[in-house]
């Protein structure tokens, strides 16, 4: 167990919080109902990437991140800890990817639920918040979206969702210049 290690997870998950909390202050459309604003919060303000914790991923992680060994061993367990992270963590796009035995059916992407796409949104939006740049976010989503595989209402939800964000970052960057 690192320090280090303890003190990203918590960062992390402080400004997951924040980008929830934001929308919830500036976007409150975005939660079509009480209860969807309710999930979220609980999703982004006290489950978020629990998993983390966990046996099969906090020491891979660890090890990862935090030491200087970068051995095949220790990629192969990021690997590893990284699946169980995407499988357990339905906020992963990764997650609602279909892989069928049968090679006619394919791949299927399946709708993500909003409240899993909101706390999406927040996980990305979390590392523009620790730079203190909250526009960083849309050149990273810009830089990725062409390698996501979202399904059609999957990826309108969080381009929607996007360019609220952006819009309102923008009137309150020119509210404060008058």
């Amino acid at each position: 167990m690192s320090k280090e290690y303890n003190d990203y997870i918590k960062e992390h998950k402080q400004n997951v919080k924040k980008a929830f909390q934001w929308m919830k202050v500036n976007l409150p459309e975005i939660f079509s109902t009480d209860y969807l604003k309710s999930k979220c919060e609980c999703l982004c303000g006290y489950d978020h990437d629990l998993s983390k914790y966990s046996d099969e991923e906090y020491d891979a992680y660890d090890k990862y991140f935090y030491s200087e060994n970068r051995s095949h061993e220790v990629i192969d367990n990021f690997n590893l800890a990284w699946l169980h992270h995407i499988h357990n963590n339905p906020h992963h796009w990764q997650y609602w990817i279909l892989y069928n035995d049968d090679p006619e059916l394919g791949e299927i992407l399946l709708d993500m639920p909003e409240e899993y796409i909101i706390e999406m949104i927040c996980d990305w939006w979390s590392f523009s918040f620790k730079k203190g740049d909250l526009y960083e976010i849309f050149n990273w989503y810009d830089e990725h979206k062409d390698y996501m595989k979202l399904s059609e209402r999957t990826r309108s939800v969080v381009e929607s969702i996007l360019h609220d964000i952006k819009r309102k970052l923008y009137e309150e960057s020119h509210k404060e210049d008058e």
